[in-house]
């Protein structure tokens, strides 16, 4: 009996793996045994043949349906070639670069089947051509491009200024970057249609490294005008240089890294206004935030480029020695030689803060665009943000002039 049982058992546990051919498992093995029916080659090219207005930034493909790639060139209309790449598998292949405006394109493309036969098609199309274009230039608050590799203040400020006006703010801003390391929040400020300045909420860190771009190519800006090409830069913050001008004592202090290095006295605006010709011209060093823009040694100061002519009673033209800008309207720390007696007690200027010969020279060679100079208890109207007062914008209405608030 014992033996019998284990015979049956045996038997039982072989009829387990018995499969007829009816059975899912064996209908898999035998398709999967059967090579597939050879066809030939078929691709899909993207855009069309024939398409006209294409995006120079859209999509260009050009994938096999059925077997692989073989070969594809591209080609616009004065024979120059487009780069691409092919993925592994020959399958899809698209450029590596932008393609130009107004250029007219033509795809050969070499495939071939799963019966090893070869094919060819062709394809032309050709892209928008914009009404008008625009470029971004990447500059200081001064108007100057910003230096590759360069080193700038704490208050240092990104502008990125239009050579044409911008309708769509939104579009264009959507393709403004600044990227910082270590990261702080920072944000853009329109100051009108052609220049968009971008700040963190406070000032830098030495040491920081920042990269702004304008990514505009191939972007529509609103009314017929497209990004004409991108632009980038990199540059880092350098030490921290703080000047406080404090009329209540007439003094400048002037702060590196936190630490007292030189306090300087000075003479600032006289205060009070002319009015010339219709034009109310003021002689207050107006309070607020203010960022060095530039330096020259020397400059001629005239008096007539802000309405104030020469032969006027306060009227004047000087070459003046080691000026440090820090207003577009022309506010400068710099010599002044016949204010000395008030330097430090009297404010006897047109608006300019006047140093004795060796602090101007000083302050000259110490200062770096985007350094701050706080002008503090002084009259006349607040430092406005197109004078260089970026930094005297609350950082609420700062926010409030992104064209994405």
């Amino acid at each position: 009996m014992l033996v019998v049982i284990g015979l049956l058992g045996a038997v039982t546990v072989m009829s387990r793996d018995v499969c007829t051919a009816d059975c899912p498992a064996a209908q898999t093995k035998i398709a999967s045994a059967i090579p597939p029916t050879p066809a030939p080659a078929a691709t899909d090219i993207s855009p069309r043949d024939g398409a006209r207005e294409v995006d120079p930034l859209g999509p260009v493909t050009v994938t096999a349906t059925a077997g692989r790639l073989t070969a594809v060139t591209m080609v616009n209309e004065a024979g120059v070639s487009v780069p691409g790449v092919m993925t592994p598998d020959d399958t899809v292949w698209k450029p590596t670069v932008p393609l130009g405006y107004g250029r007219f394109y033509t795809l050969t493309v070499t495939a071939e089947g799963t019966d090893g036969r070869p094919a060819t098609h062709n394809s032309s199309f050709s892209t928008l051509t914009p009404r008008n274009q625009t470029k971004a230039y990447l500059t200081t608050t001064a108007g100057t491009p910003i230096r590759e590799g360069g080193s700038y203040g704490i208050g240092m400020v990104v502008v990125a200024h239009f050579d044409e006006p911008i309708v769509d703010r939104a579009a264009a801003e959507r393709r403004l970057k600044v990227k910082t390391w270590p990261p702080v929040q920072g944000s853009w400020y329109w100051l009108d249609d052609q220049n968009a300045h971008w700040r963190p909420q406070r000032y830098f860190a030495a040491g920081t490294e920042v990269t702004a771009s304008a990514n505009i190519y191939g972007a529509p800006l609103g009314g017929g005008l497209y990004g004409q090409e991108d632009s980038t830069v990199t540059f880092t913050i350098g030490d921290a240089h703080v000047s406080v001008a404090d009329d209540t004592t007439k003094q400048v202090s002037v702060y590196e890294n936190g630490v007292l290095v030189r306090t300087m006295p000075t003479s600032m605006g006289m205060g009070g206004t002319e009015t010339i010709g219709g034009q109310t011209i003021s002689f207050w060093t107006q309070p607020g935030v203010y960022s060095v823009l530039d330096k020259a040694n020397p400059v001629i100061m005239d008096s007539s480029t802000y309405g104030l002519p020469i032969n006027s009673r306060l009227g004047y033209r000087e070459t003046i020695k080691y000026a440090t800008r820090i207003s577009t309207d022309g506010i400068y720390l710099h010599q002044l030689d016949s204010t000395v007696w008030a330097q430090g007690n009297t404010n006897v200027s047109h608006g300019c803060l006047n140093l004795n010969a060796e602090n101007a020279k000083w302050f000259y060679e110490f200062s770096q665009p985007g350094d701050i100079v706080e002008v503090r208890n002084t009259g006349g109207e607040p430092l406005e943000v197109w004078q260089n007062g970026d930094w005297s914008v609350p950082w609420d209405r700062w926010l409030a002039g992104s064209a994405l608030s």
